[in-house]
């Protein structure tokens, strides 16, 4: 198939493309490259690519998808098969001090992916959710059947918005959507400014690392192989209706339009206090600890239940968190040479 990456410069996107490559989809992959963070690793992510496929594979385009012009050019140009749109301005925290980079990027660009999928009659497109759009639920584990009206973070909110605008085109135009709430995801390549990285950054430079919540949080720690073989079976998965939805008990996760949304995680919640022990015994170095209490826009707790994208795809998580984390070190130490 003929398909677009957005974000493929991004910790996921690139392995996503890497993963559609190998079994010899053709790859169109864009990423405006902005400094949220190093953007050195971000384009040795794309140098990775380009050293393993050829040009004719595989086209990395350096443009956003908030430029709505430029995204109409490319949809005409390449009437791509299928979309897996990963762009986005990341980071829960970000989103309390630049609130405007979250709606250029997670809304403006979102519709932008939209028109495009929706004027070229693109097969399916697979989106980018995440489990923050759970915000102030506390039942456990987070399943698509909750009510996630109760976002803590803009970051969170621009989440909830791209999974009402997804409905909206799935039922006006009758493309299939497919939203993927994704669960903190970590491995090699990982974002600098997620947890997993931080910690090992400050703990090989003898640094202590910040530890918030007192260390009382549970996450759904991620590979990131796992994530990216649950985002390709998506792919191949085209939504459908759902003959048995009703107006008047609506389901959330589904609808009587070509819609889905789907929990993607380990189903293995972690608490943060024992991954760090983890990261400790990978590195061989005990890990100094500031201990902190919980910040703004923040959750103590994610737990995924994926039972639906197990029934719908077969989606398997297999990495425990000592073997990723074992991953992680290794790579870590031979990408930054400590």
């Amino acid at each position: 198939m003929h398909i677009l990456v957005t974000g493929a410069a991004g910790f996921i996107g690139a392995a996503v493309c890497k993963q559609l490559l190998s079994r010899n989809d053709t790859v169109v992959g864009i990423d405006n490259l902005n400094d949220y963070y190093d953007v050195s690793l971000k384009q040795a992510r794309i140098n990775a690519i380009q050293q393993d496929f050829t040009a004719e594979k595989f086209q990395f385009v350096e443009m956003g998808v908030e430029d709505r012009d430029k995204m109409t050019t490319l949809f005409k140009a390449q009437e791509f098969d299928r979309v897996v749109h990963l762009a986005a301005q990341a980071g829960v925290r970000y989103s309390i001090e630049n609130p405007h980079a979250y709606i250029d990027s997670n809304i403006v660009g979102f519709t932008n992916v939209l028109e495009g999928c929706r004027y070229t009659k693109v097969e399916h497109l697979v989106y980018a959710s995440s489990s923050s759009v759970y915000g102030a639920n506390e039942k456990m584990p987070f399943s698509e059947h909750h009510n996630v009206d109760h976002p803590v973070s803009l970051y969170a909110a621009s989440k909830k918005a791209n999974e009402l605008m997804a409905h909206t085109y799935s039922h006006l135009y009758q493309l299939p959507t497919t939203g993927l709430r994704f669960f903190t995801v970590y491995g090699p390549w990982g974002r600098p400014d997620m947890a997993p990285m931080k910690f090992i950054k400050s703990i090989l430079a003898g640094e202590p690392i910040k530890v918030f919540n007192y260390g009382n949080h549970r996450r759904d720690f991620t590979y990131i192989d796992d994530i990216v073989s649950g985002v390709v079976l998506a792919l191949d998965t085209i939504a459908q209706v759902n003959p048995d939805w009703q107006g008047e008990a609506p389901e959330p996760a589904s609808s009587k339009a070509p819609y889905r949304v789907y929990n993607i995680g380990a189903q293995t919640p972690v608490h943060l206090l024992r991954f760090i022990e983890t990261l400790e015994k990978a590195l061989g170095r005990e890990a100094e600890k500031e201990m902190l209490p919980m910040q703004s826009g923040d959750v103590p707790d994610t737990f995924a239940d994926v039972t639906l994208l197990q029934e719908a795809t077969g989606y398997t998580p297999t990495m425990s968190v000592e073997q990723g984390v074992t991953k992680l070190v290794r790579w870590y130490r031979e990408f930054y040479q400590v």
